[in-house]
């Protein structure tokens, strides 16, 4: 692959798939990508309802408030994952962006990495007119003591996967059968809760992508 397709971004938008489906198309596109088959890749996804453990909490489900039998009489699975992190809640509404982007050979920084999803979402977020930040101390994008977007990433041989859920129009009462992210004096919030009116999703992934390509100096290709 050439220096300069190594440039380039492939988006696929998937719509709305199961958990577990995602984590295993993420692992054979880390696969291929790190086999130079493929190009760097971004996918748009949404998830059913589902409660998410990082590496931190692995079996450990300390921060997930609600029990087996209310989680399953609101249809919410939970699920290990092998990202960075804590716990966390996916659900409708809510757009998930996992990157499979090759960081070699110029950005192997783990904290960088981080940092750079973070610009990204925050700068969505200035788009649609809301002041996102950093909190020191906690990864994601923070409108107040308000949790908008939520990072947890895994990096392997310096190819990226899972990587962030912005909330949209996502029903934050699903964060209440968590402890989110382990951060027990902070809330979450949503495009849609901060402006007080529905956002169209599309218009968000606009947004990211074009944030993602001047971030990420990435040649985006719609597949």
């Amino acid at each position: 692959m050439s220096q300069h397709a190594s440039r380039r971004l492939t988006i696929r938008r998937l719509g709305r798939i199961d958990y577990a489906d995602g984590v295993e198309l993420q692992k054979a596109l880390v696969q291929r990508r790190q086999a130079g088959e493929i190009d760097d890749t971004l996918l748009f996804v949404e998830h059913p309802p589902v409660i998410t453990l990082g590496v931190k909490t692995r079996g450990n489900l300390a921060n997930v408030r609600a029990d087996a039998g209310a989680l399953a009489a609101q249809g919410v699975t939970v699920h290990d994952t092998g990202r960075g992190g804590d716990v966390t809640f996916h659900g409708p509404g809510q757009l998930v962006g996992y990157p499979i982007v090759d960081l070699k050979p110029d950005r192997q920084d783990v904290h960088r990495y981080v940092r750079d999803l973070e610009e990204v979402l925050i700068r969505t977020a200035a788009d649609f007119g809301i002041e996102a930040g950093r909190i020191k101390g906690y990864s994601g994008a923070w409108v107040g003591d308000r949790k908008l977007a939520a990072i947890g990433v895994r990096i392997s041989r310096w190819v990226t996967s899972h990587g962030f859920a912005l909330n949209v129009t996502t029903d934050l009462s699903g964060f209440d059968l968590i402890v989110p992210c382990g951060i027990t004096d902070r809330g979450v919030t949503s495009l849609s809760a901060l402006l007080g009116r529905d956002v169209m999703m599309a218009d968000v992934e606009r947004s990211v992508v074009a944030h993602f390509a001047a971030v990420f100096d990435r040649d985006v290709f719609d597949a």
